[in-house]
This record gives C-alpha cells, structure tokens and sequence, in this order.
C-alpha cells in the first residue's frame, strides 16, 4: 500500500492534491549514449515508464543534484549538473529539461571539468560527514558563481554547517 502522502503512482491513481505539488525529473539510460541520474536528493517516490526510463518525485523544499550526459561515437559530448531545490505551489522557478515543473536553480554548470569538480565538491562535503540536501543554499550558488568564474570554490565545513543551521532558525 502507497503513503498517503506519497508522490507516487498511487497518488496518480486517487488524483491527490500532493502530487501537484511533487517536482518531478525523468531519469534516462541508454548505454554509453544518454545518461540522467540523481547524484543526491531525498526521493519521494519512483514511477518505472520503461526498462530505460523512470521518474522520480521530490516534495516541495527538496534539493537535488541532477546529472545529464550524453556522448557518441567520439566521446562526451555533454555533461551537466543542476542543483535546484523543489519549489512550493505558487513559487516563481526556473524550468530545466526533464524536470516538471521546473525549481528554484541554485547551481547549474556544464562541461565535464566543471561537472567533475561540483561532484568532487559533493564528495567532500559528505567525507565531513554531512548529507548534500542539508547543505546552504547559498554555498551551492558560491559553487555555481566561483566555478564558472574559473576559480576554485570555499570548502563547507561542519562550522560553515553549525553556522547555516542557526540562521535558519533565526529567519523561522
């Protein structure tokens, strides 16, 4: 049986209010060709369309890395990586291939170099210990603007963390 609260395919069944607020991001795979993954992201529920796509839903205030690549016969010929965070009904937000309705952009970089450094980013902040959604949306904008600026990016550290933390119940 489904949760009540669910996004998922019992929510499409019943009609549920909540799915209209659930972003949702089709995931692709095509061996060696196309290539859409979550690199993190807490996922409300997952529809199978086929053997080589599905989608997955997010609630409202989620963030989410999601990855695109592509290639052909001669190697890469895309590579991308948007971190955006799931928007509530109502909110203004920016639309991106794949992803319905669209969410809050808080970075989107292209080109593998970029791309590889976002993930290395990702993976340093969960080696201190801390999961990527909980991360400041602001250092995921300092990521996007140092990156394509050329210039490396702050770490996130616990502190950073800790500090991020009290602002936000701060601004409640």
């Amino acid at each position: 049986m489904n949760h009540p609260l669910a996004c998922g395919r019992g929510a499409a069944r019943t009609a549920s209010p909540l799915r209209k607020d659930c972003t949702e991001i089709e995931l692709i795979w095509l061996e060696k060709r196309l290539e859409h993954w979550i690199r993190f992201g807490r996922i409300a529920s997952e529809r199978i369309v086929s053997r080589k796509t599905r989608i997955v839903a997010f609630r409202p205030d989620a963030v989410v890395a999601f990855v695109r690549w592509s290639a052909n016969d001669f190697g890469t010929v895309h590579s991308r990586i948007d971190i955006l965070r799931a928007v509530r009904p109502g909110e203004a937000y920016t639309t991106a291939p794949f992803v319905r309705p669209g969410g809050e952009l808080l970075l989107s970089i292209q080109g593998w170099p970029k791309v590889h450094k976002v993930l290395e980013t990702i993976d340093s902040i969960e080696a201190e210990g801390l999961d990527p959604c909980d991360v400041a949306p602001e250092h995921w904008r300092h990521v996007h603007n140092r990156l394509s600026a050329g210039e490396p990016a702050r770490a996130y550290t616990v502190e950073r963390h800790q500090a991020w933390l009290k602002r936000k119940v701060l601004g409640q």
